[in-house]
């Protein structure tokens, strides 16, 4: 049985021209030995596998040989390959620095390599300073690093630095269909170029893929066989996902997506994969923008053709998506169902029956609009330059505004509203206190409504520049004095029957959830002078609670009372303030004085409160 040599070794690149996508940094060490402005200390660094120490043997074979015009030598005892991983130490260093002084015996150069150079500890990188900037004439260093962050600044700077860059797919992709050429293996042009965005930029690890790939599918390598043995998903499995989601086919779509987890797939590299398969959608909608996809012809050909089939629109709702869907899937305790719901939605967007709900677009009125529906709420007809600028401050943005007898509408029914739920959550109304038959009259007679708020029209006057403010104050007085005045009440009432409205009230509150205001009306018990509500309360909080809701209160008084003279007078007790306990100390002070034996806890246990 014959010895196999793995491609990354057989193929390794004997001379400048072999290297595959540094021709940047060769054709600068090609210049610098025929112009003779070498250095004498070299620094490679880059990715791994992309070329650093094929480049290095080859410098240093190649300035012997320009010495010696000889180039079937190949000066092996000139080239010292020295590994800081397993090296790094002073001792180490020391006996480098001792060999350095031997010129050598043939050719002109002694090069000395050293590879992982970052892995020196920090005694060695300073015993090897003062060689490394004042060398023999005799004597080159190449080192090599894939971390130059961790080499101290003082080696850096005595060193001439070459950035190696990871070798691009359309490259090694090629250097593999020359390797596929001389092996005999017939390869599909996509498979080759799933392997090259496989290796990510390394030579290395792309060969080493292709020794695997074709130990599995031996001289005919095919697409299908690369994404099988790699276990990648290919260009098919997003071609055909998008197509069922084109198609709104949401059933189909979930039920692929299982057979892509089933194969071992994790939920959050698929998603990722549609959002880039979503992005090279969009590249290729323009013929001068395909180019930036980095694959064979043949799959920019199918990309170019599902690409007609969709719109900008679908590709960028569905790139938003799906980024979405990827950076919370972390975050996610179902993590499958949150794919899931990003492909429903996803299956969605070009669906004419989807049930789900368009965000209504919306903009401020303008004072126009505003007094239109303030005048229709009042019964007023608009006057006819109104009309005309109304007319033409609607057709002009159609689409961003609903029309006015709408606006009408909503106003006339919210202010409607407002006064019904004013005095029609009593339940006192239901079962009314009657005394004699004059008051019995007065209950069964349709009540007189109340003088309605402004503020719940102003409330739908939005405005923000100064005329619109202007606008609301003049609507405002316009209003004011346009509305019929309210017709006062006098009734008589009684102490009785007033503590009965109050506490009706408390029960409205309770009911509609305002829990702290019915509870400060409870507190104590109001009493009435002739038509003034005295409420004494123990602090001020309180008494600010119960100003806040002091006009939803007489309006439902008077209205009760069916006086509208009535009035209210809050007070502060400042000396009943100080029952009410606040900090852990006057709590602790409060209960002793019901129980002594806590104080004797707290010292005996030594506590804190």
């Amino acid at each position: 049985m014959e010895h196999f040599i793995v491609s990354a070794r057989k193929y390794r690149p004997e001379t400048f021209e072999d290297v595959v996508g540094q021709k940047a940094i060769t054709n600068t060490l090609l210049n610098a030995i025929n112009n003779d402005h070498l250095a004498q200390a070299l620094l490679f660094t880059g990715p791994r596998g992309v070329g650093k120490t094929s480049c290095a043997r080859i410098l240093a074979k190649k300035i012997n040989q320009d010495a010696t015009d000889d180039e079937s030598t190949d000066f092996a005892f000139n080239i010292f390959e020295l590994d800081a991983a397993s090296n790094n130490s002073v001792d180490d260093i020391r006996n480098l620095t001792d060999q350095v002084r031997i010129p050598p015996q043939s050719g002109k150069y002694k090069v000395y390599i050293i590879d992982e150079v970052h892995m020196l500890s920090q005694a060695a990188f300073n015993a090897f300073l003062k060689t490394l900037e004042e060398p023999p004439k005799h004597a080159i260093f190449i080192l090599a690093t894939t971390e130059k962050h961790k080499i101290i600044p003082t080696i850096l700077s005595r060193c001439q630095i070459f950035d190696f860059k990871r070798i691009t797919v359309t490259d090694i992709k090629e250097h593999l269909a020359t390797i596929a050429q001389r092996e005999g293996v017939d390869a599909e042009d996509d498979a080759l170029h799933i392997i090259a965005q496989k290796a990510d930029g390394a030579m290395r690890d792309a060969l080493s893929t292709y020794d695997r790939v074709v130990s599995f599918s031996g001289k005919r390598l095919s697409r299908e066989a690369v994404t099988e043995n790699l276990n990648v998903l290919d260009y098919e499995t997003f071609f055909k996902t998008t197509d069922f989601l084109l198609e709104n086919n949401i059933p189909e779509v979930l039920i692929y997506f299982n057979e892509i987890l089933a194969k071992g797939f994790d939920g959050q590299h698929f998603i990722a994969g549609l959002a880039s398969h979503f992005r090279d959608l969009l590249v290729s909608k323009n013929q001068q923008t395909i180019a930036l996809l980095e694959v064979g012809e043949q799959t920019k050909s199918k990309y170019f053709e599902q690409s007609q089939n969709t719109s900008y629109e679908f590709l960028q709702s569905g790139i938003d998506l799906a980024n979405a869907c990827d950076f919370n899937y972390k975050l996610s305790q179902n993590q499958r169902l949150h794919v899931e719901l990003c492909l429903m939605k996803l299956a969605s967007l070009t669906d004419p029956n989807s049930t789900e709900k368009k965000k209504t677009k919306q903009r401020i009125l303008g004072p126009d609009e505003v007094k239109n529906a303030s005048n229709a709420n009042l019964g007023h007809e608009p006057s006819k330059d109104t009309k005309e600028k109304s007319t033409k401050s609607t057709s002009q943005t159609p689409e961003v505004i609903d029309d006015v007898e709408s606006v009408k509408n909503t106003v006339y029914q919210y202010n409607k509203q407002e006064k019904s739920d004013a005095l029609s959550s009593s339940p006192a109304e239901e079962k009314p206190v009657v005394k004699h038959s004059e008051e019995k009259e007065k209950v069964d007679e349709p009540k007189q409504s109340l003088k309605p708020k402004l503020d719940h029209i102003s409330k739908k006057v939005n405005g923000l520049s100064i005329k619109s403010i202007q606008e609301k104050k003049r609507l405002k007085e316009q209003l004011k004095k346009e509305q019929p005045e309210e017709e006062q009440l006098t009734s008589k009432f009684t102490e009785k029957e007033m503590l009965s409205a109050w506490n009706d009230y408390i029960q409205v509150l309770s009911n509609n959830g305002q829990k702290i205001l019915a509870s400060v009306m409870g507190t104590a018990q109001p009493k009435l002078d002739n038509l003034t509500i005295s409420m004494e309360l123990p602090n001020e909080s309180m008494k600010i609670n119960l100003q806040q809701g002091q006009g939803d209160l007489m309006m439902f008084l008077k209205e009760r009372l069916q006086n509208t003279l009535i009035d209210l007078k809050i007070s502060v007790n400042h000396k009943s303030e100080k029952k009410y306990v606040y900090t852990p100390r006057e709590k602790f002070e409060k209960l002793c004085e019901k129980n002594p034996n806590l104080e004797l806890l707290r010292t005996t246990f030594d506590l804190d409160i």
